[in-house]
């Protein structure tokens, strides 16, 4: 297949030219005569989701191979094509049942183009702080531990793509110095100070979750976690719902973290895509108004968003002033390159997916046009 005439994400720019698809990927050319006038809209790459839990009534954490891909057809219809859904804080039983669970849905689902492909295995719990634990439930919170990690990656069949760490807490330091160099480490959930977080990235910790949340503030005395993930080059994740971060907020972190670095992510629960009620999220419930989650025993506590990654990335451009190629990016290229799917995922290069989303002047989503 052959796409002409539209406005091509190029990673930094956008460009006037086609794109060849071959053989299900993208090429340098082809000599198939099937042309698509593409003329009038912007192609982008599918979008990658590094961090979600769920969406049409169903979470990743539910076990089933029905419900992930139930979750994983809507989330591509959202033209998000590669998943790494996150955990919750679970007892070690729990979390081996779902990375036995993420493994047979990539045995049985890893080649159905109408469901976005899982990638990995975001393991947001249960290396955290109770004092940060947000919606986590804090019971079954434990000191980071290798040999979870190699017998969650046995069950998964290697999945995890990144753990998600308190840095002060226990001694899990140590656990990142020993396993940076085989997962990606992020730091969340944390009350760690400057220090303690320059010491993680030290040892190799390269990315921050939905910064801002869940974490100590920006503060000109006490500079914490986020200005230590500034300087050491991490990456950092931005929950453009409109209701986790004020767009002014977003915008300092694009300035900060740069094009390169910045992440949109979703972090949806089971309610993204239903109506408002009561929903639950790692067994605690929820209720759910508008855009809006919140824990039902405290109403100051977010409990993940109900907003797919499309829609995140489209009010980050429409809401947020953030400059298209910047936010299209933070939702392709950088989420693919941060837990090492590149090579397959987030650009036009050749060799990747022939995975093609065309959107319209004002940005909204319009086809998906596969090989």
């Amino acid at each position: 297949m052959r796409i002409i005439n539209a406005k091509v994400f190029d990673i930094c720019e956008f460009s006037e030219r086609d794109i060849y698809i071959k053989d299900g990927k993208i090429s340098d050319a082809s000599d198939d005569d099937n042309v698509f006038d593409a003329s009038g809209y912007f192609a982008i790459p599918g979008l990658v989701d590094i961090h979600f839990h769920g969406a049409v009534g169903c979470d990743f954490c539910d076990s089933d191979i029905e419900s992930i891909a139930r979750l994983a057809k809507y989330e591509a219809s959202k033209g998000v094509m590669a998943i790494c859904p996150a955990t919750m804080t679970f007892p070690e039983e729990k979390l081996i049942h779902i990375a036995t669970t993420a493994k047979n849905y990539v045995r049985k689902y890893k080649n159905d183009k109408e469901y976005a492909e899982l990638v990995g295995i975001n393991l947001e719990g249960p290396f955290i702080s109770s004092e940060k634990n947000g919606a986590q439930n804090p019971e079954y919170i434990v000191a980071a531990d290798g040999r979870l990690i190699d017998k969650l990656q046995k069950a998964s069949g290697n999945l995890i793509k990144l753990i998600d760490i308190a840095p002060e807490c226990f001694n899990n330091l140590n656990f990142i110095a020993d396993y940076s160099d085989k997962v990606s480490i992020s730091l969340a959930h944390t009350n760690c100070d400057y220090d303690t977080a320059i010491a993680a990235f030290d040892r190799g910790a390269n990315h921050m979750t939905h910064l801002f949340n869940a974490m100590p503030k920006l503060d000109h005395r006490k500079p914490g976690p986020i200005v230590a993930a500034m300087e050491k080059g991490a990456y950092a994740e931005l929950i453009t719902d409109g209701i986790h971060i004020h767009p002014a907020m977003v915008r300092l972190a694009f300035l900060m973290f740069g094009d390169e670095k910045t992440i949109l992510i979703s972090d949806s629960m089971r309610a993204c895509g239903l109506k408002d009620g009561k929903y639950d999220l790692g067994g605690q419930n929820v209720n759910v108004s508008g855009r809006l989650a919140t824990m039902e025993n405290d109403s100051t506590t977010i409990a993940g968003s109900v907003t797919n990654l499309f829609d995140c990335m489209r009010i980050a451009i429409k809401e947020m002033g953030i400059p298209p190629i910047s936010a299209i990016r933070a939702a392709t290229y950088n989420p693919a390159k941060s837990i090492g799917i590149d090579n397959n995922y987030g650009s036009f290069l050749p060799g990747r997916k022939g995975i093609v989303l065309l959107v319209n002047s004002d940005f909204e989503f319009v086809r998906i046009i596969s090989s």
